[in-house]
């Protein structure tokens, strides 16, 4: 008998051809999580193993990595004799109190006598045979005994707990995150992740217009990213003064955010082709601001060729704060310190912006050697998990 931790894969199962790829990774990324753990992974296309003595903690990790349906803990035995099996789930029942139970079995070994039905009967008759005042309930039993009857081993284990779900990180890509200090925005990298984007973001810092707090608020941001995005979130912080100074001095004030955000997609796009990212990602939601709207978003959407990926772009505000605060930046995101988006939006900023109108006011501004200098001169910020191992690169 060993210990195990059993890993179902869920939506992952539907891959055929390449699911050797997504597998692959998922281990890879199990590891990285792991890596302060002694453990052993074996797997195959129906589940992955991991034999550890710390069974707590590892369960608790692997709730951090998608990829991952269910996270079961188990027993692994290598006699698969009827017989034996009936004596194991015996002893494991011993050791719980429960006043009902059903037996689940699954066979991938297509060979082993009996059907999954009649082999669950005769556990069942076993256990109710040698344990008293028990009573088998198909429908809400206290306890869900599951025997997966395997290849070359017997797995047993009860009920679960749900994994993130979604892909591994890094089998779909990477792409970029247009990371504010914003409910809205994290929440967008962390479904951007769970579909298997690896991210790198970027940030807008506009001293002394901003404060260092803001950015500070950023990278505790990223950090909480970080656990999800296989151990590091890197940010590009772009600093935003002279663009955004340039465009309040010489753009109409009812344009201002709509050239402030043609300009950030703009950088962004260049950024992505630096770093060998397929997609923007941003926390934008449909109709939430004058620069959400759908016409606005097609005007500065057309500033680039680059897909742009919005996540939340169809959830309400309290779905996404609902969300936020589950994966643990919510409380971040409301600290007092505003980003550059939000300390000059004018009072009434155009929402059915004209597409040639913005194509005339970027004519007013040398925004190509800006955006040139802003690149050049950007910040690379390395955000892990642990604060202590964050260092910064200047470009």
């Amino acid at each position: 008998m060993k210990r195990v931790v059993i890993i179902k894969y869920g939506e992952l199962s539907t891959k055929s051809d390449n699911i050797n790829f997504f597998l692959k990774t998922l281990k890879n990324n199990i590891d990285k999580k792991l890596a302060s753990f002694d453990y052993e992974i074996k797997y195959d296309h129906g589940r992955m193993l991991i034999f550890t003595e710390d069974i707590s903690k590892v369960k608790e990790k692997l709730q951090e990595v998608f990829g991952i349906h269910e996270i079961c803990d188990g027993f692994l035995y290598e006699d698969k004799s009827l017989e034996n099996i009936k004596v194991n789930v015996l002893e494991l029942l011993k050791t719980s109190p429960f006043s009902s139970f059903k037996i689940t079995v699954k066979r991938s070994d297509k060979n082993y006598p009996g059907t999954s039905i009649t082999i669950a009967k005769d556990i069942g008759a076993y256990i109710l045979k040698n344990i008293p005042n028990i009573k088998v309930d198909v429908n809400n039993p206290d306890l869900n005994v599951i025997v997966e009857i395997r290849l070359n081993e017997v797995l047993i284990y009860g009920r679960g707990v749900l994994g993130l779900g979604g892909y591994p990180v890094s089998t779909l890509g990477k792409g970029l995150l247009m990371l504010s200090g914003g409910i809205d925005s994290p929440v967008a990298g962390y479904l951007a992740i769970k579909r298997g984007v690896k991210i790198e973001a970027i940030y807008f810092d506009s001293p002394p217009h901003t404060s260092p707090m803001a950015l500070k608020k950023v990278e505790d941001l990223a950090r909480v990213l970080a656990k999800y995005n296989n151990t590091e979130v890197k940010i590009h912080v772009i600093g935003f003064t002279k663009i955004q100074e340039e465009i309040i001095k010489n753009i109409p004030k009812n344009y201002l955010i709509t050239m402030m955000r043609r300009m950030m997609y703009k950088i962004s796009a260049l950024i992505c082709g630096s770093i060998n990212a397929h997609a923007i990602i941003n926390g934008e939601s449909i109709g939430q601001v004058a620069s959400q709207t759908l016409k606005s978003m097609q005007v500065i959407n057309e500033a680039v060729k680059m897909p742009v990926i919005r996540p939340v772009c169809t959830y309400d505000k309290l779905e996404i704060i609902e969300l936020a605060k589950k994966i643990g930046t919510y409380d971040i995101s409301i600290r007092p310190y505003e980003d550059c988006c939000t300390i000059f939006v004018p009072e009434h900023p155009v929402i059915n912006p004209d597409i040639n109108l913005a194509h005339e006011y970027e004519k007013l501004v040398d925004f190509d050697n800006l955006v040139y200098e802003a690149i050049k001169t950007r910040q690379i910020l390395h955000i892990s998990e642990k604060e202590e191992n964050n260092f910064k690169d200047l470009l």
